[in-house]
């Protein structure tokens, strides 16, 4: 491990930053600055940062991974997707609107752009499959939401 003293100059006159530049045997550095924070850059291009107990990591490809503090984790694919993941359920949200919801008692969930809604339960049989809800059944369909909720929390 090589530690490179380093002091550069902020974009403001008189105001100094001092980072201490950390060299790993595999090639990556880490950078320490005086506010607690830490990045991480490895060789093929990924960056890490590091700060106040949550995580961004910053891939070549364009994907960006977040975890905070209690764990949830999000991911904003180069495609355009993004993904949740929770301890009650991942979701994926797609470009087009379409946004597909797993909770953790397997029960799935898909929302669709057209306002079709499918349901299915941990066996994976469908149990809802609406093409356009009318206002009575959007009204049940909360309704339906809460039941799988509760099925969750059992689990």
């Amino acid at each position: 491990v090589a530690v490179i003293p380093y002091h550069a100059t902020a974009l403001r006159p008189g105001c100094r930053v001092r980072l201490h530049l950390k060299k790993k045997k595999n090639s990556y550095f880490e950078k320490f600055y005086p506010n607690g924070s830490k990045e991480i850059v490895f060789p093929n291009g990924t960056v890490k940062h590091l700060k106040d107990g949550q995580e961004e990591t910053l891939f070549p490809d364009g994907t960006i991974v977040r975890v905070e503090r209690n764990g949830d984790k999000t991911i904003v694919l180069s495609n355009g997707q993004k993904e949740i993941h929770t301890a009650q359920f991942k979701r994926r949200e797609y470009p087009d609107g379409t946004v597909k919801t797993v909770y953790c008692s397997g029960c799935q969930e898909t929302k669709y752009a057209s306002g079709r809604v499918k349901i299915k339960d941990e066996a994976g049989n469908v149990v809802l499959d609406e093409k356009q809800m009318s206002p009575q059944h959007a009204a049940s369909h909360g309704k339906c939401q809460l039941q799988i909720f509760a099925k969750t929390d059992k689990n």
